[in-house]
């Protein structure tokens, strides 16, 4: 397995106005949507997942499977306006690592959609479905702990890792734009709130090659439309 990390810096101006115009942002908070068209229309079946924007100096960061070489003809055949709107003027590419040692820590950044799927097909907030299991108030259940219990299941599917230490820095509802596909006879644009959390800590890798895959998948669900990245970092220790 090859993994490539990529960066660009979308024009906030330039984003906001394609975005409108193919109308992607009607009823959304984020840019989610809008960001997940433009990338696959700069790179194709080649389009990168998990992403993360940052809507910063940061810009965009995301991970693939195709190399360097394939992303950068695609970055710079991808129409004017797509171009301009991603900021691939300064895109840049780097081989990530792959192999990583069993027992080996980590620190890690993370943000998440921490949802799960009804029997009926929706989506429901982790904590709000806990609450109901467990018939309590939701003064007696901390968000914080449930989501991070989630994200440790999350993060150990395949044995990829354990978490060793966790906190969530932020949390707020954010609502995102999403349409059907034309296999579905291209379903009105819909506004899909859910909850938004932003996680940091320690983690250690347990098998190597479940480790590598969940880099290259992501964790959780909505990881086309900027969540589920999961950034590393050297550990505090270190």
């Amino acid at each position: 397995m090859s993994l490539t990390l990529l960066q660009c810096h979308p024009d906030p101006r330039r984003l906001a106005a394609w975005a409108t115009r193919f109308g992607l942002t009607a009823g959304g908070d984020d840019l989610g949507y809008a960001l997940h068209t433009l990338l696959a229309a700069a790179f194709g079946e080649a389009a990168p997942k998990p992403f993360r924007h940052f809507g910063d100096a940061r810009g965009l960061l995301a991970y693939t499977a195709h190399d360097a070489d394939s992303l950068q003809l695609a970055a710079q055949t991808a129409a004017p306006d797509v171009h301009a709107a991603l900021g691939l003027e300064r895109f840049a590419t780097r081989s990530f690592p792959t192999d990583w040692a069993a027992g080996r820590r980590l620190g890690f950044e993370l943000r998440v959609r921490p949802v799960l799927r009804t029997h009926e097909g929706r989506e429901r907030d982790v904590f709000l479905a806990e609450i109901d299991k467990r018939g309590v108030p939701d003064a007696e259940l901390s968000r914080e702990a449930v989501y991070a219990e989630w994200m440790a299941r999350e993060l150990a599917r395949g044995e990829a890792a354990k978490v060793d230490r966790a906190q969530l820095d932020g949390f707020k509802l954010t609502a995102s734009l999403r349409k059907g596909s034309a296999a579905a006879g291209r379903r009105p644009a819909q506004r899909v709130a859910g909850p938004d959390a932003l996680f940091s800590g320690e983690l250690t890798v347990r098998d190597p090659t479940g480790f590598a895959a969940l880099l290259a998948r992501g964790v959780g669900r909505h990881r086309a439309f900027g969540f589920g990245m999961l950034l590393l970092r050297p550990p505090a220790s270190c």
